[in-house]
């Protein structure tokens, strides 16, 4: 069989690798005299002060680097392959899948559904340990590789099987208490789907969770994305408001619940849940150090407090230019879910600035059904078509959780570059802070 080969795709300026004049397209052959399998025991072997490394350069030439470093200091070196070893597909057939919700003809990466606990280490990626061999566990183990994050869905065996579509899903939750015992981080997810897991099966799921504290450092809890491509599909239902506000209630028992025996909130509700039940966000305290950002857990209130933060410090410097500046349109495209509150945020920033005419959009996602009303599932057509005849004055600001990581690509396609043609308006990419949102605001 041929040997998988380690290729390097970039190098970091001012890194390690960079002053020993390691290239793109030099290929690793080794660390430590290891032959190296995947990203686990790439970043194992890199845990010392002194390392080996041999690498093959672009002329054949091998070279072997004696290096002195800190310990844990990485080399600054991505390799083509982010896992050095190929992506294992899940194995489990969920009732709340959002690839299965997918509409037809997009690309094909898209419909890949992963569930490879490398990425959960790598990336945050979760992963709901069914798919986790016996060797991953003792690799993770004695790497000491964490935090883990874990789809948890439901701690009643049965119910996990029947949500995940797999009948080992409920034998998969022993390997939580393996982590546990080894003193892993982890954190969970609940994915809730009405009349599933909801009510008395949450109840159980948080009770039992508590038990991993302190290892388990949180558990958010998130509804189920329904797109309106369900024709066959396992029957769910959008939550209603009252019913939000009955998932937060319990939720917030159960934060004072743990607050009171282990100094943390420990199970927290997503966003989502307080915009659909009209109720405040929580206090940043509450957050627990935004342990799951990516999640949607604590993204408006962090945005709120780096906003205001912004605002507050303009003031104190005290720069009346700012105040009396040129006239100026701006517009602001998000998705359904969060526009409020940006409004908020915008009448905020007139009142300091009112040269400044703010006009927020929010954006129907008529691709993937009006159900999803998140920024980061909107796509280039939905933007053009919604926007196309409005007055988008001087700038058109967009989220950047609307493009592909590292690339101005909708999820569509449609490029950056398509739509400002297309609108034919300035388009400002702001990223998910408020410091940012306020520099852009203020240009």
């Amino acid at each position: 069989m041929q040997k998988k080969e380690h290729k390097i795709s970039r190098i970091l300026a001012g890194s390690i690798a960079q002053e020993l004049e390691i290239e793109p397209g030099d290929v690793l052959l080794s660390v430590n005299d290891t032959e190296i399998k995947d990203v686990f025991d790439y970043h194992y072997q890199l845990n010392e002060e002194y390392v080996t490394v041999a690498i093959r350069k672009s002329d054949g030439e091998e070279w072997e680097y004696e290096i002195e470093k800190e310990y844990e200091e990485d080399l600054g070196i991505e390799f083509e392959n982010g896992l050095m070893d190929e992506y294992r597909s899940c194995s489990n057939h969920c009732i709340f899948c959002f690839i299965d919700q997918m509409p037809p003809g997009m690309r094909e990466t898209l419909y890949f559904k992963d569930d490879d606990s490398r990425l959960s280490f790598l990336q945050g990626n979760y992963v709901t340990l069914t798919n986790m061999r016996d060797t991953d566990m003792e690799r993770m183990i004695t790497y000491k590789l964490a935090p883990i994050n874990i789809s948890v869905q439901a701690m009643n065996p049965q119910l996990r099987c029947k949500m995940l579509g797999n009948r080992f899903a409920g034998e998969a939750l022993k390997k939580m208490r393996r982590l546990y015992e080894a003193g892993i981080e982890m954190n969970g997810q609940i994915v809730l789907c009405k009349g599933v897991n909801d009510k008395a099966e949450l109840e159980r799921s948080i009770r039992e969770l508590t038990e991993y504290i302190p290892h388990m450092r949180s558990v958010s809890v998130v509804p189920a994305g329904l797109t309106k491509y369900r024709e066959g599909l396992y029957p769910l239902e959008l939550f209603t408001k009252q019913e939000a506000v009955e998932v937060l209630e319990m939720i917030h028992r159960w934060q004072r619940w743990c607050m009171e025996r282990f100094g943390i909130h420990f199970v927290h509700a997503s966003d989502e849940w307080y915009l659909l039940a009209d109720m405040e966000l929580p206090r940043e305290e509450t957050y627990d150090g935004y342990l799951q950002l990516e999640n949607g857990v604590g993204m408006l209130r962090l945005l709120l407090e780096e906003f205001q933060e912004a605002l507050s410090m303009e003031e104190q410097k005290g720069c009346p230019q700012h105040a009396a500046g040129k006239a100026e349109k701006i517009s602001i495209a998000t998705g359904k879910l969060a526009a409020p509150f940006i409004e908020q945020l915008s009448r905020q920033f007139m009142q300091r600035y009112p040269h400044k005419d703010i006009r927020v959009f929010a954006i129907r996602n008529d691709f993937f059904g009006e159900q999803i009303t998140v920024s980061g599932l909107l796509t280039g057509q939905d933007l053009f078509k919604q926007l196309q005849n409005e007055d988008l004055g001087d700038r058109l600001l967009l989220p950047c959780s609307l493009l592909r990581s590292g690339e101005e690509i909708f999820l569509d396609d449609m490029t950056l570059e398509e739509l400002k043609k297309a609108l034919q308006v300035k388009i400002v990419i702001v990223n998910s802070n408020g410091q940012d949102l306020y520099d852009a605001l203020l240009e």
